[in-house]
């Protein structure tokens, strides 16, 4: 097979993306017809079909969605190149890309980024992080989206590489007068009796709630369902329901909300982040220094404890 040309792969991205070739070419401002000859270009480069039609537009094939996802991250890999490229020609050392967890985001991995950036051997490299659950964050980093990710070690990762970061320990967070409010440390079966604020249904933590629920014969009744723990937090204080909150998030807020913080009395309630990517040989020198930064942060994390 001959070398794939990006150019070709690029347009068979935006008519997967659109739907058809006449919204691919008003977003790439390039005529259908040279998308059509592009795209019989790459079927026969590679063989197989790749795009079907249907009543409401065309669809990969099995292959083309086999194509569709190592294009992805080829396209991404160029840019990150592009990007790399221009950094070094002004001066810089690279660009790096982190998705993670709300739990890593809000407690830590701002603030070691940020103790990162301010060391001078560092300053020319730019770092990006967006918040996603844990599924999204595996995805994102095998497929090419990201760097690194950070989430936690539950997280089915497969074939990713990982270094050990920071841990923190789930409690429950309950309003002022609260029947559990009287305890020091509760069991996770004794919660199951109250509703709670949830996150996202397909974070990595609540999916083990789910399957612990499930090992008990209960249902885990969710009230609310928040994007972030302050809102979690909020909703607790409106004496709705009790939230799962890591104690490194809910002390500070929950003194100033009047809230009561017990203890879980379970193994899985301390949990052990990770930083993922696909193989650490590859990575790029900024990415490299920053995964190390990351990795020393679990060390330090010991210490202090």
């Amino acid at each position: 097979m001959r070398d794939l040309d990006l150019t070709s792969l690029r347009l068979f991205v935006t008519v997967c993306e659109s739907g058809t070739i006449a919204r691919a070419g008003e977003r790439a401002s390039i005529v259908g017809s040279a998308i059509s000859k592009r795209l019989a270009q790459l079927e026969y480069q590679v063989g197989t079909p790749l795009l079907v039609r249907k009543r409401h537009g065309m669809v990969p094939t099995a292959a083309g969605q086999t194509l569709l996802e190592h294009a992805r991250a080829m396209l991404d890999s160029a840019e990150r190149i592009e990007r790399d490229m221009q950094g070094y020609a002004a001066g810089a050392r690279g660009q790096v890309r982190i998705l993670a967890s709300v739990s890593a985001m809000t407690e830590s991995l701002a603030d070691d980024v940020a103790a990162f950036l301010q060391q001078p051997a560092h300053r020319n490299i730019q770092v990006d992080m967006e918040e996603r659950v844990s599924p999204e964050i595996v995805r994102g980093v095998r497929e090419g989206m990201a760097s690194l990710g950070v989430c936690w070690d539950a997280a089915a990762i497969g074939s990713l590489q990982a270094r050990p970061y920071r841990s923190d320990r789930l409690c429950m967070v309950v309003p002022r007068g609260h029947p559990l409010a009287r305890r020091r440390t509760v069991r996770f079966a004794d919660t199951l009796e109250f509703e709670h604020v949830s996150l996202p249904v397909n974070s990595a933590v609540q999916v083990m709630l789910r399957q612990e629920a499930a090992r008990l014969g209960r249902d885990l009744r969710h009230r609310v369902v928040v994007t972030n723990f302050e809102a979690a937090l909020r909703v607790v204080r409106a004496g709705l329901a009790i939230s799962l909150v890591p104690r490194e998030v809910a002390e500070a807020p929950a003194a100033a909300y009047g809230l009561h913080l017990v203890a879980l009395a379970e193994p899985w309630a301390e949990r052990r982040f990770i930083v993922c990517f696909r193989d650490e040989q590859t990575l790029s020198p900024a990415a490299q220094l920053l995964v190390s930064h990351l990795a020393s942060r679990a060390g330090t994390q010991e210490q202090n404890a």
